[in-house]
């Protein structure tokens, strides 16, 4: 992914992204055409590495192409939205977009049929948990032929991340005047992706500054390398 300096995020605050969003794109080759699922996914960090953990229908080719050739790349975006010139206090401004986005490479392999039941379990564990103090839904609360029959129906995959690059491209190459200019519009729009977005340039602006962040660059030149 293509990452200007002044955008790049350190791999940490991208994997934190990655554990909390826990929903992208899985995009695979076959026969030099790419083939991708959106999923949901567990992200999971040990001494041996960092892992994703999905699973996609049996009918759903993309594990036969993992399995075939298991190279895989993982898209996970975060809020992201259009910014107006006419939102600026500046001069001579151009349109552009603002959004979160992280890239992860690694080795996928298709995990076996009796590693569905635990996988199901830990997945749904991790998103029942955000929704406290409801009582966590478990596949004990299914008959038993109705979980044979979906863990029959699932195949379920990990990757193995070998990289993780995050572009927070969030205007902080702008002045203060500016970047609270914008905060003040996406506020005023009000709808989700805005308040979102708005959240996350609030968030990083009070981070300390990363210590390889290369120098802002000029206005008009930041603007034609960010796409």
């Amino acid at each position: 992914m293509y990452v200007p300096p002044v955008f790049r995020t350190d791999e940490d605050c991208a994997w934190t992204f990655v554990r909390e969003r826990a929903f992208g794109a899985v995009v695979a080759i076959q026969g030099g055409t790419p083939v991708a699922s959106h999923v949901p996914f567990l992200a999971t960090e040990a001494v041996d590495g960092r892992r994703l953990a999905f699973h996609v229908a049996r009918a759903n080719p993309l594990h036969e192409v993992l399995a075939a050739s298991p190279r895989a790349l993982v898209m996970v975006s975060g809020p992201d939205g259009y910014i107006s010139p006419d939102w600026y206090d500046s001069p001579g401004q151009v349109p552009t977009w603002n959004y979160v986005s992280v890239h992860m490479t690694g080795t996928a392999r298709v995990l076996p049929p009796d590693s569905a039941l635990g996988h199901v379990e830990a997945l749904s564990a991790r998103f029942e948990a955000r929704l406290a103090p409801k009582r966590s839904w478990t596949t004990a609360k299914m008959s038993k032929a109705q979980r044979d029959r979906m863990l029959a129906a699932i195949v379920p995959v990990e990757i193995s991340v070998e990289s993780v690059e995050g572009q927070w491209k969030l205007g902080q190459h702008k002045t203060a005047a500016d970047q609270e200019r914008v905060l003040r519009m996406l506020d005023w729009r009000g709808d989700w992706s805005s308040l979102a977005l708005a959240e996350m340039m609030r968030a990083r602006a009070a981070r300390p500054a990363h210590p390889r962040r290369a120098d802002p660059m000029p206005e008009a030149a930041s603007e034609r390398q960010t796409q």
